[in-house]
């Protein structure tokens, strides 16, 4: 899509607890106006607090084996700690949010780019227990936020057709002017 200009501690039970679909991934990006800035959210960092969230922009204090449960739960294949932490050392910017209660993160997202003229935004995830009072939206709009900062005007993600509605109201268009992406894979040989 374009854009234009772990199971933690659940919540009361008010709150459905979504199972996670496995879908294809489609492209997705977006341009931005350099001339812009958002700084309206549709959650503030206070009301954040208040609710018993920490917004965080480093890797400082994440726990790689909680983030892997959150990928995990929302349908992710459990990834090497390791490969995490060397992914997460090689990302441009992301933030995360933290739930007070478990010391656990909640949301993710982070981008990768050249820091200039692109960036690709990756791992966009909310614990299911978590997700439908606006965490995801909370990351994503700061993440964009601070990408716009920097001048970078072509933001790109992958996204599963499910939730291709979450992101939309967002900015982001899917293929653009008729802009097809494109995924590189191997075909991975069998072993005898």
């Amino acid at each position: 899509m374009l854009l234009r200009g772990i199971i933690s501690t659940p919540l009361p039970s008010s709150l459905r607890l979504k199972t996670p679909a496995r879908h294809k991934t489609v492209a997705v990006s977006a341009h931005t106006s350099t001339d812009t800035k958002t700084t309206n959210y549709s959650i503030s960092d206070q009301a954040l607090e208040s609710r018993g969230f920490i917004l965080r922009r480093t890797i400082d204090d994440l726990n790689l084996d909680h983030l892997n449960t959150v990928f995990v739960a929302v349908g992710f294949p459990k990834r090497d700690p390791q490969k995490i932490k060397l992914a997460l050392e090689h990302t441009e910017s992301l933030l995360w949010i933290q739930y007070n209660k478990t010391q656990r993160p909640v949301a993710f997202a982070r981008a990768t780019g050249d820091g200039v003229f692109n960036a690709i935004i990756w791992d966009v995830v909310v614990d299911p227990s978590f997700q439908g009072i606006g965490l995801g939206k909370a990351v994503m709009e700061r993440l964009l936020d601070e990408l716009s900062s920097k001048g970078i005007c072509n933001i790109a993600l992958y996204s599963e057709p499910r939730v291709l509605g979450f992101y939309r109201p967002l900015g982001f268009v899917a293929d653009p002017d008729g802009i097809r992406g494109m995924v590189y894979s191997r075909k991975q040989k069998k072993r005898k």
